[in-house]
């Protein structure tokens, strides 16, 4: 078996190596989408915790 014969997948490479980019594509936004919304809200807390702070400290 040669490299070019493993990469022709028996003539069904269009399906397999598009089905592989597809997944991979999948796989990426599946971990891109949750981290930028984790630090979305992890910015979001320090914002409000640095608020109440302030609002303390004017109170007091």
């Amino acid at each position: 078996m040669s490299l070019s014969e493993f990469f022709n997948m028996g003539g069904y490479a269009v399906f397999v190596w598009s089905s592989y980019g597809l997944t991979l594509v999948v796989l990426v936004i599946n971990w891109l989408l949750p981290y930028q919304q984790h630090k979305k809200t992890l910015r979001k807390l320090k914002r409000q915790l640095r608020q109440d702070k302030q609002i303390d400290d004017t109170s007091t």
